[in-house]
């Protein structure tokens, strides 16, 4: 197993890319809108939820009265759909509106009986990493394509971990479908998606997200392929476009 290396302390903001801040605080306010600008996160949701729940039932080591970690959680829609299983939930985003946006959703629609709390902060990952926090279960959903350094905040991730600790990721692999799906189709021909949202040469391939795990100090415990069909997104064995995996530290 590789070894992480320290943070550095005077570099608190590597994973932070303005024009991305700006261009999600911008539409804060349209976040919970299911039909809005971040539909496909919404229609994507029950299903990522049921396939990290389905994950943490096997997962023996983990204490289900520490909080989970929902890093880049903008407005809180993983960060709800966790807390309703009961589950403590500290989401953390960069950005100031969403933050803000994501607080408002939860004072005006409460979670159901029974649900974790969640603790909404404006932060980054390597503020965290700096002030020493440990999590066992981290979560970031589509986040890692819109960072600077994808590799620095793998390591981040891996800091964060405590020894059996799981993580979550889901992004975007970077091929032709994705380009003709995930770029030109969704922003540009349904408009599912802002135009500007992704850059496609920012998409990260399975494998090198593997090698970033690996030089992390992490390992797979699995992957998964979201497939939009006709009826919906479901949970294939298709990486090609949109995929989550899960890493641990052991």
């Amino acid at each position: 197993m590789s070894t992480v290396t320290p943070p550095d302390p005077h570099n608190q903001k590597n994973s932070v890319k303005d024009d991305e801040i700006n261009r999600f605080n911008a539409i804060a306010s349209e976040w919970w809108n299911r039909t809005g600008p971040m539909s496909p996160l919404h229609e994507m949701n029950a299903l990522r939820i049921k396939w990290i729940q389905n994950i943490l039932k096997t997962y023996q080591p983990l204490d289900k009265t520490c909080p989970i970690l929902d890093i880049g959680c903008g407005v809180g829609i993983a960060s709800e759909g966790l807390a309703s299983l009961g589950y403590d939930v500290i989401g953390v985003d960069a950005a100031k509106d969403v933050i803000q946006a994501g607080k408002n959703h939860l004072n005006s629609v409460p979670l159901p009986p029974n649900s974790g709390e969640i603790t909404y902060q404006v932060g980054t990952i390597e503020e965290l990493v700096y002030e020493s926090r440990q999590f066992q279960i981290i979560n970031a959903l589509e986040l890692l394509e819109h960072v600077n350094d994808p590799q620095e905040f793998v390591h981040n991730i891996s800091r964060l971990l405590t020894n059996q600790g799981i993580a979550f990721l889901s992004t975007i692999n970077r091929n032709i479908p994705s380009f003709l799906f995930a770029k030109l189709g969704a922003e540009y021909l349904t408009r599912k998606l802002p135009i500007g949202t992704h850059n496609w040469k920012q998409f990260i391939t399975p494998a090198e997200l593997g090698k970033m795990a690996h030089h992390a100090g992490l390992r797979i415990v699995d992957i998964a392929g979201l497939t939009l069909r006709p009826n919906g997104w479901k949970i294939t064995n298709n990486v090609k476009i949109n995929y989550m995996i899960c890493l641990s530290k052991a």
